[in-house]
């Protein structure tokens, strides 16, 4: 039992590189950077926690179950998608992941970041009306491209930045007014 708990702990310490965490009082913002490694088989795993863990404790828990969503959709990119660039990549070294979380009184912002300067093929509006994919079978559905059209559901703004020395970071913006709630309904 006890070496079971220590494998799974040392499969989470390969995931995990290193966090920070700091509130800052005089704006009401909280703020949160993670590295993690897209070769470990608990990445996702990794980042979904980490991501509960922190809005909870940030103050932001109601947007715990879509932003954990999110960053699985994020993630699972970099790890099945993302050819590092040549000056960034080290040979035989793992992909690597930087997630940073910013919660404020009224937004909170997700990025994750890989070492791929190609842009994300963000979607450019709906692949069905909603109430015809309703209606649609999963078989005429594709099977793959829906990460970040779930993303760009679930989140108020989605977009990316290129990295100031390569790579690229894919951004998304949670409303804390209430418009995020009022758009999905609408």
């Amino acid at each position: 039992m006890e070496a079971r708990r220590a494998a799974r702990l040392a499969r989470e310490v390969d995931a995990f590189d290193h966090w920070f965490a700091a509130s800052n009082p005089s704006d009401g913002g909280y703020f949160l950077t993670a590295s993690l490694f897209a070769e470990s088989p608990n990445t996702a795993r990794v980042a979904r926690d980490m991501t509960a863990v922190f809005l909870t404790d940030a103050g932001a828990a109601e947007f715990v179950d879509d932003a954990r969503l999110v960053v699985s959709e994020l993630v699972g990119n970099v790890v099945n998608h993302v050819v590092p660039e040549r000056g960034l990549a080290r040979p035989g070294g793992a992909r690597r992941i930087d997630m940073t979380f910013k919660v404020w009184p009224k937004w909170v912002f997700i990025g994750v970041a890989d070492e791929d300067s190609s842009p994300p093929l963000l979607p450019l509006g709906e692949a069905f009306s909603p109430g015809l994919a309703g209606e649609l079978s999963e078989a005429v559905l594709p099977d793959n491209g829906r990460g970040l059209f779930i993303v760009q559901r679930l989140a108020s703004s989605v977009w990316w930045r290129p990295g100031d020395l390569g790579g690229k970071t894919v951004w998304c913006r949670f409303d804390r007014d209430g418009a995020t709630a009022e758009r999905k309904s609408g």
